[in-house]
């Protein structure tokens, strides 16, 4: 119950802030251009709270519906405009305004992204290192030489301190090549390249767990397999484990290594394990039963439980990613570009069916990964607002009708042609629009729904 109001009350910041912050920018270019607005509200349908404030009494809501905002301007075609004020109505702005106004919003969402990026950078972006593990045999990795023990430097040209950078070069360079050049170094010492053949690794596995795909997997260090933090409404807090547990065997088998303990609960969903473990100087039976999650890799148990290192042995795989404040300014938009690029052609492979419809998430989904990210740490949060950010700024610039790009659209044709589009037309397109609009959020919906009953 915890969890669920942790991902309501992220869901609604997180929404609250972007569609503020998109739905500002419109309001803050239309006030400069000399359009009156009217009203500013963020949500939809039946008003909770309004406002009117300054000069021209504009009428501030939040609304019911969390799922968007508006921005009503003074304009022609919605209403009788009083003579003196006609020439601050939308509808009589030049084109050039009209874009400017229309821009706006989704400008104002990458301007986000790179506030929340430039405070991440500032504040030091934690990771762990990307030291390899097991690497399959035959597998592309074996084959392009690398082993246990090698630490990734680089990823074709992009610099990989954490894990989070390797997966994210890997999936950002393999839209555009089977053959990817890693930098590697091994335990030696030694620093040599590999190159990772990538045909026959299809988009959906390049999506869904690259690394494993290509026969290596993030190397985990042997600790003792002692229970460390314990997160709320697990199973292994559920059933009766404490901080400082010792798990000495499992179903009558011995375990002392917590990559063995992860194993067992991995393989175990919904099953009732029968725990001894030693607290205090004494022994004790737990029974434990790890609740069912479903992955990429398939269902696998979880129990909400880390475990217990020493400080020193943090510091020895944790990596920090942090800068200046110039530094991190110029990281911020260089971010914010890579992710709208990467965002984009991810969208156009999405068209043409090279990426399943499947990854397309609706208000559920974001609002699980907005209470996950909120409760690891602020900079994950940050990163997720960015990333969501992002993804508003772009899907708002798509040239759908009723989307602030379809209305570009019409601007620029209008700029073009050297006259509007004739209002029948422009009807027709806002019809159209909202089709293609309802149809994407059911589809949305749908997305979100199989992935709670897979759940």
């Amino acid at each position: 119950m915890d969890s669920f109001f942790t991902s309501a009350a992220a869901l609604i910041i997180t929404l609250g802030l972007l569609i503020a912050f998109h739905e500002y920018g419109h309001f803050w270019v239309a006030r400069r251009m000399g359009v009156k607005v009217l009203r500013f509200s963020i949500g939809f349908g039946k008003p909770l709270w309004t406002k009117k404030a300054g000069r021209d009494q504009t009428e501030y809501v939040v609304a019911a519906i969390p799922l968007g905002g508006y921005v009503k301007m003074l304009d022609e075609r919605e209403g009788e405009v009083p003579p003196e004020e006609v020439q601050r109505a939308f509808n009589r702005q030049p084109v050039r305004k009209r874009i400017a106004i229309v821009v706006a919003g989704p400008l104002f969402n990458f301007i986000f992204a790179i506030m929340a990026y430039f405070v991440m950078y500032l504040i030091g972006v934690p990771g762990v290192k990307p030291i390899v593990g097991e690497v399959t045999q035959a597998s592309p990795a074996a084959q392009a030489g690398i082993a246990k023990g090698d630490e990734i430097i680089q990823v074709g040209t992009a610099d990989t301190p954490t894990w989070n950078t390797v997966r994210m070069a890997l999936l950002e360079q393999s839209l555009d090549s089977d053959r990817i050049v890693l930098q590697v170094k091994d335990t030696a010492g030694r620093v040599y390249d590999a190159p990772l053949d990538l045909q026959g690794i299809s988009m959906e596995q390049k999506q869904q767990n690259l690394l494993s795909n290509l026969g290596m997997e993030p190397f985990r260090p042997a600790y003792p397999a002692i229970i460390g933090q314990l997160t709320q409404d697990g199973a292994a807090q559920r059933d009766g484990l404490r901080t400082g547990d010792r798990v000495v065997s499992v179903n009558g088998r011995e375990v002392s290594l917590w990559e063995d303990w992860v194993d067992i609960v991995r393989n175990n969903p919904e099953q009732t394990l029968q725990v001894e473990i030693e607290r205090d100087a004494m022994v004790e039976v737990i029974m434990l039963t790890p609740k069912r999650e479903l992955t990429d890799q398939g269902e696998i148990g979880r129990i909400g439980a880390a475990p217990q290192v020493s400080e020193e042995m943090i510091n020895q795989y944790r990596a920090v990613v942090s800068y200046g404040p110039i530094k991190a300014l110029w990281t911020a938009v260089t971010e914010t570009w890579r992710m709208s690029v990467l965002t984009l052609r991810m969208l156009g492979k999405m068209i043409v069916g090279e990426v399943s419809l499947e990854n397309l998430s609706g208000p559920i989904t974001i609002a699980t990964y907005a209470g996950y990210t909120a409760s690891i740490g602020l900079t994950t949060f940050l990163s997720f607002l960015a990333i969501v950010s992002i993804s508003l700024g772009v899907l708002n610039l798509l040239p759908i009708p009723i989307l602030d790009g379809g209305h570009l659209l019409v601007y620029v044709i209008e700029g073009v042609k050297g006259k509007a589009l004739s209002e029948e037309i422009q009807a027709r397109m806002q019809h159209v629009g909202m089709v293609i609009l309802a149809m994407l959020m059911m589809l949305a919906f749908y997305n979100d729904i199989m992935r709670l009953i897979g759940e």
